[in-house]
């Protein structure tokens, strides 16, 4: 994150209490990964103050950052909102995920063969990892992690993706070398908008109205017939 590990300490657990919640809320086993996002993305930030601890370098705390911010993100959220998405949703959303697949495979081999560099650049740390097509690759990360949110079909949701791509556009103009702390930073305090897509009350539709099971449908017909019933 930009600033100082004390900055990195302070969001960083903040945000990964607002996981906890999140996943102590949270109903369906399919919205586990969705959930867990702030915890993931708060304890990412955690690791980065290691990594201004350590000075940058390609020491372990580096390693453990890059991997979370490059192979596991793009596939965690978009495998995420796959699992959580209503079933008219679905069929629109393998290509992110296939997406998220892919870019994670080749960042993954990439962090293998060549190690991540951390280095502190001022007030911000800036990462270099060697990727080959890198523009192709980074259009492939963004569909992954934001165009799944974005067609997900929970306004909730589509909200996130809608913030996290205008983060990502600031920070792409204003810190071009230290995108990836800067964008990392701002999704990880942006993800505490998952509290409210976890305390719908029901599994939400394109308009945000919660959904209502056929049980308090069956009840609400059925006290209609029974308002009505002669003596």
């Amino acid at each position: 994150m930009c600033w100082s590990a004390p900055a990195d300490l302070v969001a960083g657990s903040a945000v990964a209490a607002v996981g906890v919640v999140c996943l102590a809320r949270v109903r369906r086993a399919r919205d586990l990964p969705v959930a867990a996002l702030p915890l993931l993305l708060g304890a990412h930030q955690l690791v980065e103050a290691a990594v201004w601890h350590a000075g940058g370098g390609c020491g372990p705390a580096t390693t453990a950052w890059a991997v979370i911010a490059l192979p596991v993100l793009p596939a965690w959220v978009a495998l995420g909102v796959l699992l959580a998405a209503p079933p008219a949703a679905r069929p629109r959303l393998w290509g992110p995920a296939a997406a998220g697949a892919a870019v994670s495979a080749v960042l993954a081999y990439r962090l293998a063969v060549r190690p991540a560099g951390a280095e502190v650049r001022g007030r911000v740390m800036g990462y270099t990892v060697d990727v080959p097509l890198a523009p192709l690759v980074l259009a492939g990360y963004l569909y992954a992690a934001l165009g799944s949110l974005l067609l997900s079909g929970d306004r909730r949701l589509r909200a996130l993706g809608a913030v996290l791509g205008a983060g990502a556009a600031v920070c792409a103009a204003l810190w071009r070398l230290e995108f990836a702390s800067t964008w990392c930073a701002f999704a990880a305090v942006a993800s505490v908008l998952v509290a409210g897509w976890v305390r719908r009350e029901g599994p939400a539709t394109g308009s945000g109205r919660p959904g209502r099971t056929a049980g308090t449908r069956r009840r609400r017909r059925g006290g209609r017939r029974t308002g009505t019933r002669p003596a």
